[in-house]
This record gives C-alpha cells, structure tokens and sequence, in this order.
C-alpha cells in the first residue's frame, strides 16, 4: 500500500544481482540484520538477462547443431531434427525460474529482508526507497552496499527499438528466429550469441571496430574463434566501423567503414552489443558523498569501502572486469569487512570463460603481459588432437597454451581454446594464485581420460619433457 514510512537496519544492501545478494547472504550468516532493495528480480543481470539465460540457449543450440553435424558420424541418426524456439524459451524462463527461487531461498535462511524498489541516498547514512505502488520508506543504515550492476551502452542512432535493433535481453527473449542478424560488437556477448543464432540457422555477420574479436584476450584465442566461427558460416568483419543505420519495416541497413571502404550491409535485424557501463544515475551518489572514477566506476580500496566509510561497492559498479564472480568475491570481501573481520580483495589470477565453439577459457598473464610486468615469458602449447579423451568424444579441435618465466619456471598464464576448457581453467587459477611453478603442475597427476590433462600434457611440453607429443628439435633440456 503507498505511503511513506521509516525503517532502520544495520546494512542496506542496493541490487540484488551476484555481489548484492551474496553480500547480503554473508551479512546473515554473520548476524547482521539486512535488508536488501532490488527494483527487478533477485538475482541482477546474471541471472536473469545474462549469464544463465544465455547458456541454456546455447546449450539447446549445440544439442540441435550436434545432432545434425556430428551425430551421422558417430553413429547418431534423428529424422525430422527441427529447432522448437517457444519450448525452447520456455525450458530457459524454468532454468531461471529455479534459479532465482534459490537465490531467495538462501536469502530467507540468511534472515534477510527484501524490498522492491528503488533506492537512493539521501547522506552517508540514510536513503530513500521507492515501492513499485509509489510507497516510500526511509531507511536509516549502519553501512550500506551499492550493487546495481551494470546497463548496456547505447550508441547514438544505433538506440535499440525491440524490433528490427535489438539488445542481448532482447536477443534473449526472442520469439520469432529472424532470417539474418548483423551483430555490432565482436565481444563476449557478441559472439557467443551470435554463435547461438547461427547453430539454429540464421545468417550471421559480426561487425567489431577493433582489429581481433574479443578484444583484450590473447590473440591467438581470437584467431582460433575467428576461424571456427567462420568455417560454420559467420562472416566476421573486423577493423569495420558502423557509421550510420537505416531502419525499415523488417529490416536493417548498416553503412560500415573498412580499409576497403564504404559499403552497407542488410539484415533483417541488428544486434547491438558495444559494452557496458556501471549503473550508477539516480543513486543520489553524491549526496552521499562518493566519489566515481574513470569510467564512472565508484572508487573503492581493497575492502570494497568507498571513500565515504558508511558505503561499501561491489559488482561491476566498482571496478573492472565485469564478471560474476568476481561480484560474488567482493560481495564476501564487503561482507566480511562491515562485520569485522580481517579480510580484503586480492587476486593474482581472475578467470574467465567464453562460451562459444571452442569454448575459451583464460587466466594470468600473456606473453604480452608477463614481458609488460618484467617476466621473460616463453609459451608451449599443446594440441587437443593429442589428448585421447578428445578424440573418444570427437572434440579434437583446440589447443592450452601455457605461459612461464624462462628463468624461474614460474607459471604466469593458462590459455585455451576447446572442449570444457572453463570447467579446468579454475585448477590453472588456484596455480597462479599459489605461486605454483609449471614443473608443479607437470607433477599433479591428472585423471585419465579427461580434458584437463591439457595441463599436465602442456607443462611437461614446457618443460621439454613432452609424453604425447613428440620432442621437436630445440626443445630445452
């Protein structure tokens, strides 16, 4: 019921995607008495827009491509395969569904309480919140945590319409399967559902403006996506600016800048997916008194705390990269610190994972980036066409690269590209983060046969002890 009423707690937690509800989660367990604000669904951007939605099409995707492609050859044979989107959407809301009933679940067990709304600060130790009804609460707080997450970036002229221009939420919920998609943005999103869209048989161009997709990652990930992309049929366009838009009923006209020059390419709909930007309008942030950054993200120390000591950022508002989790991490961190104890945000090693064919999976350094930081890197890569367990389940495309000090042996960085690599790269990061020398991980015995071999099988071709590969002249000693 609207009205305007007051409440006090210990921490006022604003978002309730991966670093807000699990900071909130932490706080319970703790003790403390919290009550978390979030204007959408629990469980932010990640779950219900992002992270989880995406890879239940794109696994459904792969089953359906699979069962066309692969299964012939291995002895798999379907008659009349087709790719049903309603139930496939319907599949994706349950998964998501499920999750967020979770993610409530273990607020409830926590003893945290959740309000809808929006929140805004009113001082270092006060805000107000806004119910969808146009209720409004003030909330006195102890220490208060921002997660609002991140929204997309909008490109002037290039503004989606939820018709023929279109966002990932949007490309997420699609109904209908357009004939043709032109994807602006070669990063993560761009290709991975611009990937999904391809599997289930739509024309596919991926426009990126820098010179490699995925811009930031090692480039030999980018050349190995770059070239599986293109054998299933993606037309990739990179070192290609978007210089205007011309929308139709149905259809798409995108003028592009290249070294060739200037053409326009036409699709029955444009995928825009430049980037992200921390969300942070409308916080009242600086009635607060905190300060934002380059880039707009709120400026924090190594326990999360702005420079306002009452509020606390955690999530893609606080600091590069956008991932979720490292959100979950720094929501524990946040946590932790309000309550009192010893704790703070570090890391030698943030993984990530791409979500395409091959999958891609990094963590630490490139060679680029070691040689930046004082190292004297050297790379050995070794080829999933020597691994057995590649070749029993027909994924024998892809490759780990390690990278290493020459003089110390120390392990700087895992790179790969194929099949499950993201379910082991957290083995390569609990290396980094150990200080583990790659004659380490030449010794941990790994199960036979499995994916993860890779590493062993990498860090012994490092060392120039390789077992299934042959020795090449010039390999050390």
């Amino acid at each position: 019921m609207a009205g305007t009423y007051a409440r006090t707690t210990e921490v006022l937690v604003i978002g309730g995607g991966p670093g807000g509800y699990v900071a909130a989660d932490r706080l319970g367990q703790l003790g403390k008495k919290v009550l978390l604000i979030e204007r959408d669904e629990l469980g932010g951007e990640c779950l219900n827009r992002g992270c989880i939605p995406s890879k239940a099409l794109i696994h459904a995707s792969l089953l359906y491509r699979n069962l066309l492609q692969e299964g012939p050859e291995v002895g798999v044979l379907a008659q009349d395969v087709r790719f049903d989107l309603d139930q496939c959407q319907r599949w994706k809301e349950s998964v998501v569904v499920k999750e967020r009933q979770g993610v409530a679940t273990l607020l409830k067990a926590a003893k945290v309480a959740v309000l809808k709304g929006e929140a805004r600060f009113t001082g270092p130790k006060t805000a107000d919140v806004v119910a969808p009804d146009g209720g409004r609460e003030r909330i006195d707080f102890g220490h208060a945590i921002v997660a609002t997450g991140a929204v997309h970036t909008v490109l002037p002229g290039f503004e989606p319409d939820g018709s023929t221009v279109v966002n990932a939420a949007q490309i997420l919920g699609l109904r209908k399967l357009p004939t043709s998609v032109i994807v602006l943005g070669g990063g993560v999103s761009g290709c991975e559902l611009g990937e999904f869209l391809a599997n289930v048989g739509v024309s596919v161009t991926i426009v990126e403006l820098l010179d490699q997709l995925l811009p930031g990652f090692d480039p030999d990930l980018s050349r190995e996506l770059t070239g599986t992309l293109t054998k299933s049929g993606i037309v990739v366009r990179t070192q290609t600016k978007a210089t205007s838009l011309e929308r139709s009923s149905g259809s798409v006209r995108l003028t592009v800048e290249a070294a060739g020059g200037t053409e326009t390419l036409g699709a029955e709909m444009l995928f825009v997916t430049v980037g992200k930007r921390p969300d942070t309008a409308n916080l009242g942030l600086d009635d607060a008194g905190v300060t934002r950054g380059r880039g707009g993200f709120i400026t924090v120390d190594d326990q999360q705390r702005t420079d306002v000591p009452t509020i606390f950022a955690v999530g893609d508002v606080a600091r590069p990269p956008m991932l979720a989790h490292k959100a979950y991490r720094e929501g524990i961190v946040a946590a932790e610190a309000i309550a009192g104890l010893p704790t703070r945000f570090q890391f030698q090693a943030m993984p990530s994972v791409v979500f395409t064919t091959p999958e891609l999976a990094s963590v630490g350094l490139t060679a680029a980036g070691a040689t930046a930081s004082g190292y004297t890197p050297r790379e050995a890569r070794f080829p999933f066409a020597a691994l057995g367990r590649a070749h029993a389940a027909h994924r024998t495309g892809g490759w780990l690269k390690i990278v290493g000090d020459e003089k110390s042996g120390l392990l700087l960085g895992v790179h790969a590209a194929g099949e499950s690599t993201g379910e082991f790269v957290a083995e390569a990061a609990l290396a980094i983060e150990m200080g583990a020398m790659i004659r380490d991980l030449a010794l941990t015995i790994h199960p036979h046969p499995t994916f993860s071999e890779t590493l062993q099988e990498a860090a012994m071709l490092w060392l120039g002890e390789p077992l299934h590969v042959a020795a090449r002249r010039g390999t050390r000693d």
